[in-house]
C-alpha cells in the first residue's frame, strides 16, 4: 500500500482527468472513484440486480446495462429516490475503494473522486489537491464537453460544494487555466513535493 494517499477532487470540468493522466505519465497509481461507481453497478452485480429490483426493468438498457440518463431523471426529480440509491451505492463504492487502494504499490498514490469533499471521502486520503479554476471556464467547458446548455452546467456546479468552501478544505491547489505547459510543470511539483513528504516523514 502507498505510503500517502492523495486525494484529487475539484468541480465539473476543471480538469481533474488530465491532472489524474499527468499523475500516471510519472508512476503514479490512481484510483478513479467515477470508475469505481461503474464498476459496482455492471451488469450481474448485486447492485445493479438490487436497482433494477426497485425501479423496474426499464432502468435496464437493451444490453442489460443501467440506463443512467433514466435512472439521472428518476433521482434529480425524487430526493428520496436518491436517498435510497445512495445508501446503497455509497458503501459499496467506499469499500471497494479501500480495498484498491491497500493494493497500490506506487510511494503515493492518487484517490480522484469529483465528490470528495460532498461524500466526505476526504477521511481516506492524507491530503487534498484542488484543481481549480473558474466558474465562468467550468460553465463553458461543461457546455461544450457534455452538449447541454448553460442552465444545466449551472445546476450541477450548484449541486456541488462551492468553489470557496473547496479551497478552505485543500492542502493544494493546482490552478488548470487551460494551458497545459503550467498544468504539466505543476503536477511535477506536486510529484517532487509528495515524495519529498515520504522522504522526510510527514
Amino acid at each position: 500500500m502507498s505510503q500517502l494517499i492523495i486525494g484529487l477532487t475539484g468541480g465539473i470540468a476543471s480538469g481533474k482527468t488530465t491532472v489524474a493522466n499527468l499523475f500516471i505519465e510519472l508512476g503514479v497509481d490512481v484510483i478513479d472513484a467515477d470508475i469505481v461507481a461503474r464498476d459496482v453497478v455492471e451488469p450481474g452485480t448485486p447492485a445493479l440486480i438490487k436497482i433494477s429490483e426497485h425501479f423496474g426493468p426499464s432502468i435496464l438498457g437493451d444490453d442489460g446495462c443501467l440506463n443512467r440518463t433514466a435512472l439521472r431523471r428518476i433521482i434529480f426529480a425524487d430526493q428520496a429516490q436518491k436517498t435510497w440509491l445512495n445508501e446503497l451505492l455509497h458503501p459499496l463504492i467506499r469499500d471497494t475503494i479501500i480495498v484498491q487502494l491497500k493494493n497500490t504499490t506506487s510511494p503515493y498514490c492518487i484517490l480522484v473522486a469529483p465528490l470528495l469533499l460532498e461524500n466526505n471521502m476526504q477521511t481516506l486520503v492524507s491530503r487534498v489537491l484542488v484543481v481549480d479554476t473558474d466558474t465562468a471556464t467550468q460553465i463553458k467547458r461543461t457546455v461544450l464537453r457534455d452538449h447541454t446548455d448553460t442552465a444545466q452546467a449551472e445546476a450541477i456546479i450548484s449541486a456541488q460544494i462551492d468553489r470557496k468552501n473547496r479551497l478552505i478544505k485543500a492542502d493544494d491547489v493546482i490552478e488548470n487555466s487551460g494551458m497545459i505547459n503550467s498544468l504539466t510543470n505543476g503536477v511535477k511539483k506536486l510529484h517532487d513535493r509528495y515524495l519529498a513528504c515520504i522522504t522526510d516523514g510527514a
